[in-house]
């Protein structure tokens, strides 16, 4: 059963958690895997660049509308799971909480890599809010890798050409790809494991910035102000 959903809309994700909540469902599982990646300089429909609106903030905005459903269907002995999909380009992204939306100097690089080191800043300080609460369910942050889907079509052209000659040999599979993802969501090895960065079904490191408690503090809060949603649980230590 699908039910539409726009992460580049605000509208569209309000209306799409208010049609999923009618149905009086649990959520036991969350994956926030939606993106785009080095499009060229332009908005969604309520303002913001299209790498943090659509890849982190849309995200941002559905996990918080969601939490209470997700933190009714946890247990203490089967936690809900939020799986959010990064990129290893977090590792040279840079977040610039003066200019979120890169309106001073735009790169496609630097926004994609922006959006996906906020998605693991996010990440980090969500399971850190969900720990205080005591709630039942983790968020952890899934690397998938290089896969070879349409995801690289704004690539410019001798990328694609190389990319079309070696992506047997050095891309995984979209199935390869989504294999940490499923990991993360249904493996027993990971229950009750939260705030952990993925890649290859194992624990690893993420880049050192994204473990700043305080701009995790900060970008949630920021974060909060722009989709309009309350930063009161951001308050606890």
């Amino acid at each position: 059963e699908f039910l539409y959903c726009d992460l580049a809309s605000m509208k569209s994700i309000r209306q799409f958690v208010r049609q999923f909540k009618a149905k009086n469902y649990p959520l036991h599982v969350l994956v926030n895997n939606a993106g785009v990646m080095l499009v060229p300089e332009r908005k969604t429909e309520d303002g913001f660049e299209e790498h943090f609106g659509l890849n982190y903030l849309g995200h941002f905005l559905l996990t918080n509308l969601l939490l209470d459903t997700l933190k009714q269907s946890g247990t203490n002995s089967h936690n809900a799971r939020i799986i959010t999909v990064s990129s290893a380009t977090h590792y040279v992204g840079k977040l610039h909480l003066n200019d979120l939306q890169s309106r001073c100097s735009y790169s496609p690089h630097g926004a994609y890599a922006q959006s996906k080191l906020a998605l693991v800043l996010f990440t980090y300080r969500l399971q850190h809010l969900l720990t205080a609460n005591g709630s039942h369910v983790t968020a952890n942050v899934v690397d998938p890798g290089v896969v070879d889907t349409e995801l690289y079509k704004h690539v410019f052209w001798v990328v694609k050409v190389v990319k079309w000659m070696t992506a047997w040999l050095f891309f995984k599979t979209p199935e390869e790809g989504a294999s940490t993802t499923i990991y993360a969501a249904v493996s027993p090895e990971v229950e009750g494991a939260g705030g952990c960065y993925l890649y290859n079904e194992e624990r690893t490191k993420s880049a050192d910035l994204a473990y700043d408690e305080e701009l995790q503090r900060r970008l949630w809060t920021e974060s909060c102000k722009m989709v309009g949603i309350s930063d009161e649980a951001n308050r606890l230590p």
